[in-house]
């Protein structure tokens, strides 16, 4: 049987504290193939920032596997770049600077200085933040700091780009603008990007499948929607297409159910 390009195998997660355990997955699968955008969806508590950070390699799965191109994933590595909510950018250093540092830590040996910066501003292009290379976080808004975000971890070449709730800080604006940004640039990288998200209509526009998380504890994958729909995507010319309504409606009727069923417990 051959593998997926990203391979999530049987994982569970509980955590122990003071003689009591929460288990917070279980038996999660799934396979994600190079070049897709899956976003994952659910309420709050259902495990979806503890599956990425399983996959980020910044916690451990208590039991399963999750593999990337063949490879076991045990811990972080540059081959997969996350973006958090908040940006973390360091603020002494300059929009360029930030970039540059994740450039130097991952090609300081295999590029040279020349090669590094024109690497740094091509990614700096890629989400157009070239005309702040001099200025610091505290001098740009919060979407340009975000796309800093991306650019910093697309500058790593990363294998699979995962994003925890990349836009959930931002005004509705900023935040449209960023998802057209996201499927320009994955339409002109082709990426492998893991994304999750609270809003339905995020996660249909850039999605190739939406995994939907049941309530926590022990939460599971509940349904997968497939979002068969030709890219380019345009937010406008979606807004009554069938196909893209009856993926909102499959969302919407999911969540809206796990709702329900939290109100009755």
């Amino acid at each position: 049987m051959t593998k997926s390009y990203l391979s999530i195998e049987q994982v569970d997660k509980s955590f122990a504290r003071t003689g009591s355990t929460t288990e917070v997955l279980r038996k999660v699968s799934l396979g994600v193939e190079k070049g897709e955008f899956i976003s994952i969806i659910g309420h709050s508590g259902c495990g979806k920032s503890t599956l990425l950070n399983i996959v980020a390699g910044l916690t451990d799965a208590t039991s399963g596997a999750v593999l990337l191109d063949g490879g076991l994933v045990d811990s972080p590595g540059p081959d997969r770049a996350v973006v958090f909510q908040n940006h973390s950018l360091l603020p002494w250093l300059t929009v360029y600077e930030n970039v540059r540092l994740a450039v130097n830590k991952v090609f300081g040996r295999s590029r040279s200085a020349a090669e590094r910066h024109e690497w740094t501003l091509r990614n700096l292009e890629l989400v157009q933040m070239t005309h702040a290379l001099d200025k610091r976080p505290s001098e740009i808004s919060g979407g340009m700091k975000q796309r800093v975000g991306i650019a910093r971890a697309l500058a790593m070449e990363p294998k699979v780009l995962l994003l925890d709730e990349p836009f959930g800080a931002l005004d509705a604006l900023t935040r449209a603008h960023l998802q057209d940004q996201v499927m320009q640039i994955h339409a002109t990288l082709g990426n492998t990007v893991l994304m999750i998200t609270h809003d339905v209509d995020e996660a249909v526009l850039l999605s190739d499948r939406i995994v939907m998380m049941t309530n926590g504890p022990a939460a599971r994958i509940g349904e997968i929607c497939e979002v068969r729909l030709p890219r380019p995507r345009r937010r406008v010319e979606l807004v009554s297409d069938p196909t893209y309504l009856r993926c909102r409606s499959a969302v919407l009727k999911f969540l809206y159910d796990r709702h329900r069923l939290v109100e009755a417990a």
